[in-house]
């Protein structure tokens, strides 16, 4: 699929949380704002946490998790944004230690160093969260212009809606 004139294009990055499960939300919400979507997982994302062939569909393009071979095209145009959700304990500070061992995070380590608006929302339980390692890594995050969303625990996931949208709203500010 080539991307259609005129339309931003969208990065998602999905981590493994079971939230994944509905990121369907975000790659709708961002197409009714005019974004195309590609997906980039985590490999362990990819071992079930969402419904890979949904959103195969839903975007037009594959999801990717490996890296592509240098004499092959490149899936996905440039990003315009990228929004990494859920953002877990792992991908967090793998990401601001600049640990690009996935392709995922190596391209939320890219995107920053390209200037390219990145919003994570987190997904990480309470008492990961409060790790030392953590809120370093959301200080580096931070003064690296990545914009964050409100902590999402995952802890009640009946009462407590996770924020899809709000990554949006914070690419486009």
């Amino acid at each position: 699929m080539t991307q259609q004139a005129g339309k931003p294009f969208l990065y998602v990055v999905v981590c493994a949380a079971g939230i994944a499960a509905d990121v369907g939300e975000l790659i709708g919400a961002a197409q009714r704002r005019g974004w195309e979507v590609g997906v980039i997982a985590t490999p362990v994302a990819m071992n079930g946490f969402f419904d890979t062939a949904a959103v195969e569909t839903r975007t037009g393009r594959p999801v990717r998790s490996a890296w592509r071979t240098p004499g092959d095209p490149r899936p996905f145009p440039p990003p315009d944004a990228v929004v990494v959700a859920p953002a877990t304990f792992n991908t967090v500070n793998k990401w601001a230690a600049g640990l690009a061992d996935t392709l995922a995070v190596a391209t939320l380590c890219e995107a920053s160093g390209l200037g390219v608006p990145v919003a994570a929302l987190p997904c990480v339980a309470d008492a990961l969260s409060a790790h030392p390692a953590y809120q370093e890594s959301l200080i580096r995050l931070r003064g690296m212009g990545v914009r964050f969303g409100e902590p999402y625990s995952g802890e009640d996931r009946d009462t407590a809606r996770f924020p899809w949208e709000r990554g949006l709203d914070l690419v486009s500010r």
